[in-house]
């Protein structure tokens, strides 16, 4: 990787307990992972990426649509750009492996838009119940703005990555998302300053309140998987690492406009 992809993250070893902290809880919060010189570039290529996707600047500001407004999302980014740092940084990379004890590779990039005036609730669900791994899968969530529950933090129920791959049910929107089966009664709120990153399994169930605010919450999630990890499907496992499910998941020359809804419930 050339030396300025790395420019993004801050470089970080994590500590033992840090590692402990993530394996009890099912996430850990690493605050000021990204670089603050950086923040405003990669902001501003996250908009790029929402308007090439058909997001007018009025619909980020003001949702016409609480439902599809919950969750702008978009696996785009272009080639040498922040965001392409950011993505296949092994800084980033790094904190994967040594929270999930091994050699990673990169499974899904995404945006993480909820537009202002009312984006809404994004329901809980874990990672999990979309695509089945059969071994660890992390997801590096980092806010680009400050993140409150005014404008729909993320929320994490801590613990439940012990207990597997729970029942879902489809989401009472109707929006083709998954949802647990039963709604968590206590849930944590994860207040964030722009520049910080929570980590979480992909078995940790989480989701996310509406957006209050007149602006839009910009955040990008990073998902990676264990590099023996397999992926169940109806003919068996499969390595994903030998057959991953997104093969164009690296920059882009230019950027277009979407021919999917979502990605692995995103």
């Amino acid at each position: 990787m050339a030396p300025e992809n790395e420019s993004v993250v801050n470089p970080l070893q994590l500590t033992d307990g840090e590692i402990r902290f993530y394996q009890d809880e099912g996430y850990l919060i690493i605050p000021g992972l990204l670089k603050s010189d950086k923040l405003e570039s990669l902001c501003n290529e996250v908009l790029d990426v929402m308007l090439a996707c058909g997001a007018t600047p009025e619909r980020l500001k003001k949702s016409t649509n609480s439902s599809k407004d919950k969750l702008i999302q978009s696996h785009q980014y272009l080639a040498d750009s922040a965001l392409d740092h950011f993505v296949n940084s092994d800084h980033l990379r790094g904190i994967a492996e040594q929270l999930m004890g091994g050699a990673a590779s990169l499974y899904l990039p995404f945006s993480a838009v909820k537009s202002g005036g009312g984006g809404g609730t994004f329901h809980f669900h874990q990672d999990n119940q979309y695509t089945r791994f059969d071994g660890p899968g992390i997801n590096l969530w980092c806010a680009l703005v400050d993140m409150t529950p005014e404008n729909g933090c993320l929320q994490v129920v801590p613990r439940t990555h012990l207990q597997g791959t729970q029942d879902s049910v489809q989401s009472s929107d109707g929006d083709n998302h998954k949802m647990v089966a039963k709604e968590p009664d206590r849930f944590l709120p994860v207040r964030m300053r722009a520049g910080d990153c929570i980590a979480f399994s992909r078995l940790t169930i989480h989701g996310s309140g509406p957006n209050h605010t007149d602006e839009p919450r910009i955040a990008y999630a990073v998902q990676y998987h264990r590099d023996d990890v397999n992926r169940l499907t109806d003919d068996g496992p499969k390595l994903l690492k030998d057959f991953p499910v997104y093969t164009d998941i690296g920059p882009k020359q230019q950027l277009a406009m979407p021919t999917e809804k979502s990605r692995d419930g995103h």
